[in-house]
């Protein structure tokens, strides 16, 4: 997705961090550089409008569910490998390794 124009942040680069940015989880040198690129990039303001949208959504349905506190352990333990280098996000993490019979 890109609106064709050269910008001074890439268009991939936008659409490739967009949840950090929505959820404030970068620096704010790089957050000023998205709303730059969004002011400049039709395609990438709509993108991210339509994240924000299903984020405010899925907060208003989902939002006062309690996480079960195995589940929360479990998450911030691959999350904790990924960060680490022990663990690649790509990896099927919930699917069983094949055994030998299996193969």
């Amino acid at each position: 997705m890109s609106c064709g124009d050269p910008h001074e942040t890439d268009c991939s680069e936008v659409l490739d961090h967009l949840y950090e940015f929505l959820d404030r989880e970068m620096p704010d040198g790089e957050c000023t550089k998205f709303e730059v690129h969004f002011e400049e990039c039709s395609p990438c303001l709509e993108k991210y409008g339509l994240e924000q949208a299903v984020k405010k959504l899925v907060k208003r349905c989902c939002g006062s569910d309690d996480v079960p506190v195995d589940l929360r352990s479990k998450v911030m333990g691959r999350i904790e490998l990924i960060r680490s280098g022990h663990l690649v996000p790509e990896q099927d993490v919930a699917a069983p390794s094949a055994t030998p019979q299996e193969q």
